[in-house]
Order: structure tokens, then C-alpha cells, then sequence
């Protein structure tokens, strides 16, 4: 049989033409020809580690990206990434963790080793997409394979992406190709459609069950009158679209009002909203958004001097170091999280400060997150450094710095939140590879009760087996998916805590979680709750007290349901319930039994 070069893959290249732009109109032709070359080979930051089944992730390295001049005149580079997020670097190297300590594991995949291709997606949609291609098509340009293109695909499965916005899109096309997605961090409730995300797991609980978990706060301390502000993306608009659908006024409560944060500092607007929540009644002030609105947000309640309100944080802000300030505490001291599961990772800081850029180098460029984090943190380049660094008396980075002494948030594994998902993603992929490698000839689930086969493995045969994983972590919680692809949700409440010195923290006080035998449960340690008020109790937020004996409520025109006026029962009526009066039916014997 005759052989031919392909692009190593099972991508269809046409979707990649017609989506992307960058192979030419020759690459559905050109897998018949004697060359294959890749038309857009994507030079991104990363780090890799090879294996028998290589495993990718896409995380957020750097915070920040710079558009490149888009004149055609040359070939078009990628954006530049900047700003280093180390909390993200700890979140890749918790992969990289995870998939070692398996490889350790005798007991888990034997003579199978897991690799690793892990890229920055720079918080951009296109370079996470990028990154999303690069991982199922390949970056080899040459390839020899037998005509039918058989062996398994650069990627069985990818960890990420970090948002739901990113998600959504990538999980759009993954899907059609049955490609397992497994998230640590995107919540949208608008990914457990199975009918549009039939490959998309994650290991973080969904928007809507936050909500509901907010919802049963709410009812626990009698507020049923708050207010709502939300991000303008995926994230916010389906989480308001919760509470507007959930919300009962029986006994949830109602929303005074609900408000879109802007991206970026808005003044105008950030005074209006801020105007807003002044004004209301409302004593309770829901924010489901992201760090940089509250940054922004808070800014203007302190020109103000919004006081008196009781905070409640979605998990994007919940334990954000930057909010956690003296300067901010008289206004956001007491704030309710509910934030992601923190666990524990035996070994985790060891492995971490092992790290060193000649063991990751991969590129002659030294496009590595690596290499990055070494001229962060020691303020040095390695070489060739950029033009007139040395003059300016710049430091060429050697790779032997000494990292042990050094006092980083990358070595910090006190609070781990969405690294403990990572792991958790991690080995739910492992396991289900685990699950398919032990079938047993003839037994199989596959046409003809076939197995799948370690040198032709496809993607779609480990969304089966994702589907029915189920493991215990070493720190004691379960891991299984259900029929939308969400784990068993389970999230911690925690409290803003303001100490008398001035310093803050941010303490556990409960935790909210669903079981498959005992539905959702709401567990608080009201004692451990700091409030930020002059009671020293949870505060009181309602649009209308309850009515008392003899009178009924009367809805306000126009106004939700929770607003009330209490008006007399009518004559031959009574009232012995709250805000309800019944016809009067008592016999004489009864009234002479009074008197």
C-alpha cells in the first residue's frame, strides 16, 4: 500500500478553512498530494512533556495581549502576551503535578505514560482557540501514516478553558468532533445543554446551582429584598436569568433591582449604579461578575461612602486578595462567598519548587510559561535579551537562580481552589482512559462490542467512559459527572472577616452541597460569622414587614410582590395568619364560650 504525508490529526480541515482562515483552499486537496504543510502553525506559550497518551490544557498565564500590525505586507504574527499571572502558572504546573504523580501510580494506567501540551490562552477568545487547534490538530508538519490516516490524535482530551465565554466557543467545535473538554473554572449553567456541548465536562458545579445555593442563603437569614449586579457576559447573563426564574416571593424574596457592571472604568455609569443601590432599601447587594468590576465598582462606593450593606460575592471574586484591603474593609468587612471546594494536594509545593527553565525549555525561542515566570520573578532575560538590555545593566537569567528561599504566591498551596478542579479534571481523564484500556475483548461497548485499542484510540470512545467515571480524591470527595457533564456540585461559604489590628480574613463558615440521597443541603456555623455592623448581627433586609393580626397585605401597583401596604381585614373577616384574612365562621355557642 502506498503512503502519503498528512497533517497529523482527525480535525476535518474544511471546518478549520471555513472557521478560521488559516489553510489555504489547497488543504483538502493536499491530503492527497506528497506534502502536507500546516498554513497556520501557532508559536505559543506553553509547556510540554511527552508520552504514550499526551493529555492539553489551556490556562490563563498572562493576563494581558498586544495586537500586532495586521497590514498583510508580511506574514501575521500572533498577539503578545503580558502581565504574568502566577496564580495561573500554579494552576498548569497543578496539571503537570497530577499527571506525574499517575505516571507514579502503579496502580492507575501501568505501562501507559501521560504527556502534557499545556498553552496560555492570554484571557483571549482567539489564542485560547488557537491553543484549542494547535492541541487536536498537531504541530508536526510531516507526518508518515498508512493512506487511511490511522493513530491516535496529538490530544485525547483538553483541561480548560478558563471562562465560560472561552468554553462556550471552543466546546461549539470540540463537539462536533466529540472531543472531551473538561473545565476547572467555567460555571455557565448554559453549558449542560448536552444537545450543543455533548463533550463538555467540568469539574466546577454550574451557575445554577450557585444560585440556588445564594437563593437558600437568602431565605435562611429572611432577606427577600436584594439587590442584583451582574457582569455582561455569559457568566452574568445567565446567572440573572436564575434569579429572575427562581426567585419565589412566597419565600425566596425579590429583586430591587438588577444592573449590568461595566467593562472597564465607567464613571458615569458606576455613579448611577452606585446612585442605585443608595437609594434602595434594599440592604443586601448581590454581585455576580469579575474581580476587575468590583475593583472598578468599589471605587466609586467609597467616593460615595456607601455603608451599611451586606455583601454577597459569586465565586469569581470571592477570595480575591486585591479587594481585601483596611482601605476597603469598612465597606465590604462581613461579605457572604460562595466559593469554589478548597482541597488539599499532598506534594503539590515539592513538585512546584522543582521547577527549572532547562527542564522545560522545548522551544529554541524560549516561549515557555517557565522561562517566563524565571524573568518575572528574578527580573532577568535570558539570552539573546532584548535589544539594550545589557547596556541598561539587565541581568541575563543563568537558570540556576535559587528558587527554594523564595517568597512567591506560585509556592502559596494554603488555599487551593481551582487548582484542586484541575487535579480533579485531570484524573477523571485518567480514570476513564484507565476504565477503557481494562475492556475486555468481545465485551466491549463499541460496534460489535468492540474495545478501543491503545495505538487508534479516538476521542469520542473516552467521552463514553467520562461519562460513567467515578472516583474518590485522597482528600475524600466523590467525582462523577452527570447526564449534563457537571460533577456532583458542592461549593464553601465564606466570610470577609475585619480584625481589630485592621488586618483581614477570609474564613470558612459552611458549605453548600448536593448528594445524589440527600438532595441540596445548606450547612452554617452562624457562630464564626464576622457582620459588619454596629449589631453585630445579619442585618435586616426587606422591602415590607410582615403584616400583623387584623390586617392583610395589599400588592403595591407596579411594584414586586415583596412590597406590601397592610391594610384592615374587612368587616366579617379575620386575620390569624400572617397577611391573610379569612371570613369569620363561629357559632354562638362559641362566642358565649368567650364571654
Amino acid at each position: 500500500m502506498s503512503k502519503i504525508k498528512v497533517m497529523r490529526g482527525f480535525v476535518d480541515n474544511n471546518l478549520l478553512l471555513l472557521m478560521f482562515s488559516y489553510l489555504s483552499s489547497a488543504v483538502s486537496s493536499s491530503l492527497y498530494s506528497s506534502s502536507c504543510l500546516l498554513q497556520g502553525q501557532f508559536n505559543l506559550n506553553g509547556m510540554h512533556k511527552t508520552g504514550d497518551v499526551i493529555l492539553g490544557g489551556i490556562f490563563q498565564i498572562n493576563f494581558f495581549s498586544a495586537d500586532p500590525d495586521l497590514t498583510f505586507t508580511s506574514e501575521p504574527q500572533l498577539p503578545t502576551c503580558y502581565g504574568f499571572n502566577i496564580i495561573g502558572l500554579r494552576q498548569a504546573q497543578s496539571m503537570a503535578f497530577a499527571i506525574d504523580e499517575i505516571n507514579r501510580n502503579s496502580n492507575l494506567l501501568p505501562n501507559v505514560t501521560l504527556g502534557y501540551s499545556l498553552y496560555d490562552n492570554c484571557i483571549q477568545l482567539r489564542i485560547g482557540f488557537r491553543a484549542a487547534l494547535a492541541l487536536v490538530s498537531g504541530q508536526e508538519e510531516e507526518v508518515t501514516v498508512e493512506e487511511n490516516c490511522v493513530g491516535t490524535p496529538p490530544v485525547l482530551g483538553i483541561v480548560g478553558d478558563t471562562t465560560s465565554s472561552n468554553s462556550i466557543a471552543i466546546s461549539t467545535v470540540l463537539g462536533l468532533y466529540r472531543v472531551p473538554m473538561v473545565s476547572y473554572f467555567a460555571t455557565c449553567s448554559c453549558l449542560s445543554d448536552r444537545q450543543k456541548f455533548p463533550s463538555f465536562f467540568r469539574t466546577i458545579p454550574s451557575d445554577a446551582f450557585q444560585v440556588n445555593a445564594m437563593i437558600q442563603i437568602l431565605k435562611h437569614f429572611g432577606w427577600t429584598w436584594a439587590g442584583l449586579l451582574i457582569s455582561d457576559d455569559d457568566y452574568g447573563v445567565h446567572a440573572a436569568r436564575s434569579f429572575h426564574s427562581d426567585l419565589d416571593p412566597a419565600g425566596g424574596g425579590c429583586l430591587a433591582y438588577t444592573e449590568i457592571l461595566p467593562w472597564g472604568d465607567d464613571p458615569a455609569e458606576l455613579k448611577r449604579i452606585v446612585d442605585v443601590m443608595r437609594k434602595s432599601t434594599a440592604r443586601v447587594v448581590i454581585v455576580f461578575g469579575h474581580k476587575s468590576h468590583m475593583i472598578n465598582l468599589m471605587k466609586e462606593v467609597v467616593r460615595q461612602n456607601v455603608t451599611g450593606l451586606q455583601w454577597m460575592a459569586s465565586e469569581a471574586w470571592a477570595s480575591v486578595d486585591v479587594l481585601q484591603t483596611p482601605h476597603l474593609m469598612p465597606y465590604l468587612g462581613g461579605t457572604l462567598g460562595i466559593d469554589i471546594r478548597q482541597g488539599e494536594i499532598p506534594g503539590l509545593r515539592d513538585f512546584l519548587l522543582q521547577i527549572r527553565p532547562d527542564l522545560h525549555h522545548g522551544k529554541a525561542d524560549g516561549k515557555t510559561v517557565v522561562n517566563q515566570f524565571w524573568e518575572h520573578t528574578f527580573q532577568c532575560r535570558f539570552a539573546p535579551p532584548p535589544a539594550g538590555w545589557v547596556e541598561t545593566g539587565g541581568q541575563l537569567c543563568t537558570g540556576q537562580e535559587v528558587i527554594e528561599n523564595l517568597e512567591s504566591e506560585l509556592f502559596d498551596v494554603s488555599n487551593l481552589r481551582p487548582e484542586y478542579n484541575v487535579y480533579k479534571a485531570v484524573y477523571a481523564l485518567a480514570y476513564a482512559l484507565d476504565d477503557m484500556l481494562q475492556c475486555e475483548p468481545g465485551k466491549g461497548p463499541f460496534s460489535n462490542n468492540t474495545c478501543a485499542h491503545l495505538q487508534r484510540l479516538e476521542p469520542w470512545q473516552l467521552v463514553y467512559y467520562l461519562e460513567k467515571v467515578n472516583f474518590t480524591t485522597t482528600f475524600g470527595d466523590q467525582v462523577s459527572f452527570d447526564e449534563n457533564g457537571d460533577a456532583l456540585p458542592i461549593y464553601d461559604i465564606i466570610n470577609w472577616v475585619w480584625l481589630p489590628d485592621g488586618r483581614t480574613k477570609v474564613q470558612r463558615v459552611g458549605e453548600v452541597k448536593r448528594s445524589a440521597f440527600k438532595g441540596e443541603e445548606l450547612t452554617l456555623d452562624e457562630d464564626k460569622i464576622f457582620w459588619n455592623f454596629e449589631s453585630k448581627q445579619p442585618p435586616r433586609s426587606v422591602c415590607s414587614e410582615s403584616c400583623p393580626p387584623g390586617t392583610r397585605m395589599a400588592t403595591k401597583k407596579g411594584e414586586p410582590e415583596c412590597c406590601f401596604d397592610c391594610v384592615p381585614c374587612s368587616e366579617g373577616k379575620i386575620s390569624n395568619t400572617t397577611g391573610e384574612c379569612k371570613v369569620l365562621n363561629i357559632t354562638v355557642q362559641q362566642i358565649g364560650d368567650v364571654l
